[in-house]
């Protein structure tokens, strides 16, 4: 019997089993799964956190977007569902490995690779039952954790602004006027701003009557300095400027824009406002010398502002001229008028039944102080003066002045209607003052601002003062015996009010 050798036995004994261990280890790692990420504190990286299909349509449009989606770990991740969250009835499609889709679920990015998702719209502009901005948001469920990129895309066939300009410190925006440039905007289609349509300096842009400018969330419109702005509307066809949700819930809902902003220009190039409703925003009008003092006046004639989170007209140390206008239902003042100026109005409603909130505020604010960087005030002379108007609304005091010495400041308040707790006897600030009576207006819940046959403000403004604009808001004249505030009482006129 041939024994063998302790080396041979080993050889025998062990590397056959050695072989099939190793065969096996390699055949396990072969078929083991690399393991998932499953961390809550994962975040997918996009190559958009929006996709805005900036396409103008003409007719039935539509326009394709590709989305990058991208895991930067090391591990793969599983998307348990990626869905638009307005399901089968949103007007955008998603197409995910070649299936178009409105959901698919468990999507897997192996790490440090990526997927691609194309995002498709299709609207018909022309249909009038279209919203100016049609959205939906693309979510996505990875690890417990909701992500999400917007889509928006335009409804209907008109003009649109798009901010192309994005600078640290200031917003979004483009130059739709440049310098040295007229441009005119008409009531052919509406206009939708998104970020903010600027005016440069020594340009100019002339809005014409019945045109419609719709604003996106946080935009506006800014008239740079020495820029101009010059808006026509007609009594039957004003300019209207208001947020681009046009559904029933943001009729008369504030805070969907942001503003209108001027600064100074130079003289004799006054920016005008005539015939125009403002509403629905955070400001109305800005006014303000921002760089110098203004040498220039704004106009306002027929207009109306309302529904503004913040104030109707703020102004910094401006002037301003204005007749026929109403400011109302205002989160924080109709008038806000500091730092100095100079303001002329008459023939004015000025009413705050702001019904969202706590209204600390006078409807009317004056001060003649701007401060320092230590909010130390420094003097800037004031002087304001209104006649045959109206200031009233929820609060027990509706005007209301911080003066500072050191800077010549005037107001004078001449027949007037209006709610306070100040005695109004000095002759030198007030003239024919009728305090704390109810104007009595039409129906405040629906805004509607024109007196009601009981009014106190009937026949009690001053003739010399109405000669001026002889005319109300809605056209009808004054006569020798003007009333109160932007409207005249017509006998007989209706319970209906556009």
């Amino acid at each position: 019997m041939k024994i063998l050798s302790r080396n041979k036995l080993f050889k025998v004994l062990f590397l056959p089993g050695f072989l099939f261990f190793a065969a096996g280890l390699f055949f396990l790692s072969s078929c083991q799964k690399e393991a998932f990420n499953t961390s809550p504190d994962f975040k997918l990286a996009f190559s958009n956190d929006s996709i805005i299909f900036d396409t103008v349509f003409t007719s039935l449009g539509s326009a394709t977007h590709r989305l990058m989606v991208y895991n930067h770990s090391h591990s793969k991740i599983r998307i348990s569902d990626i869905r638009l969250e307005k399901g089968s009835s949103s007007d955008f499609r998603i197409n995910i490995d070649g299936e178009a889709t409105f959901n698919k679920k468990d999507v897997e990015i192996r790490a440090g690779d990526s997927l691609f998702i194309f995002a498709r719209v299709t609207i018909d502009p022309n249909n009038a039952a279209n919203p100016f901005v049609v959205q939906d948001r693309l979510l996505f469920f990875v690890n417990g954790n909701v992500q999400s990129v917007k889509l928006v895309a335009w409804g209907k066939n008109a003009r649109y602004i798009l901010a192309d300009h994005h600078i640290k410190g200031f917003p979004p925006y483009k130059i739709v006027a440049d310098s040295l440039e007229n441009v005119e905007w008409t009531d052919k289609k509406p206009i939708v701003i998104y970020g903010y349509a600027v005016v440069n300096s020594y340009g100019s842009l002339h809005i014409d009557a019945g045109t419609k400018i719709y604003f996106h969330k946080n935009s506006g419109l800014w008239v740079y300095a020495d820029g101009k702005l010059n808006v026509s509307g007609t009594l039957g066809q004003p300019v209207v400027f208001q947020g681009d949700r046009l559904d029933a819930n943001y009729a008369g809902l504030p805070g969907q824009w942001d503003r209108i902003w001027i600064m100074e220009g130079k003289a004799g190039s006054d920016d005008v406002i005539k015939n125009a409703v403002i509403k629905n925003g955070f400001i109305g009008i800005q006014a303000e010398s921002f760089f110098k003092k203004t040498e220039n006046k704004l106009l306002l004639k027929n207009v109306v502002i309302k529904n503004m989170n913040g104030a109707g007209i703020l102004s910094r140390d401006y002037t301003i001229i204005g007749q026929n206008v109403v400011v109302a239902n205002c989160g924080g003042y109709c008038l806000a008028l500091t730092g100095g100026g100079n303001y002329h109005f008459i023939q004015c409603t000025l009413a705050d039944y702001w019904p969202y909130s706590i209204r600390n505020n006078p409807a009317v604010m004056l001060t003649n102080f701007l401060s320092d960087t230590n909010n130390r005030p420094i003097p800037h002379p004031m002087h304001f003066d209104l006649g045959n108007s109206i200031i009233y609304g929820y609060n027990d005091d509706e005007f209301g002045t911080n003066m500072v010495a050191g800077a010549d400041s005037s107001y004078f308040l001449d027949h007037c209607l209006i709610k306070t707790r100040l005695k109004m006897e000095n002759t030198a600030y007030f003239n024919h003052i009728i305090k704390n009576k109810d104007p009595k207006f039409m129906d405040v819940n629906k805004q509607d601002y024109r007196l009601d046959t009981l009014s106190p403000a009937i026949g009690q403004g001053s003739p010399s003062i109405s000669a001026a604009a002889p005319y109300d808001l809605l056209g009808h004249p004054r006569g020798k015996a003007p009333d109160l505030g932007a409207y005249q009482f017509v006998p007989g006129q209706s319970k209906k009010f556009k």
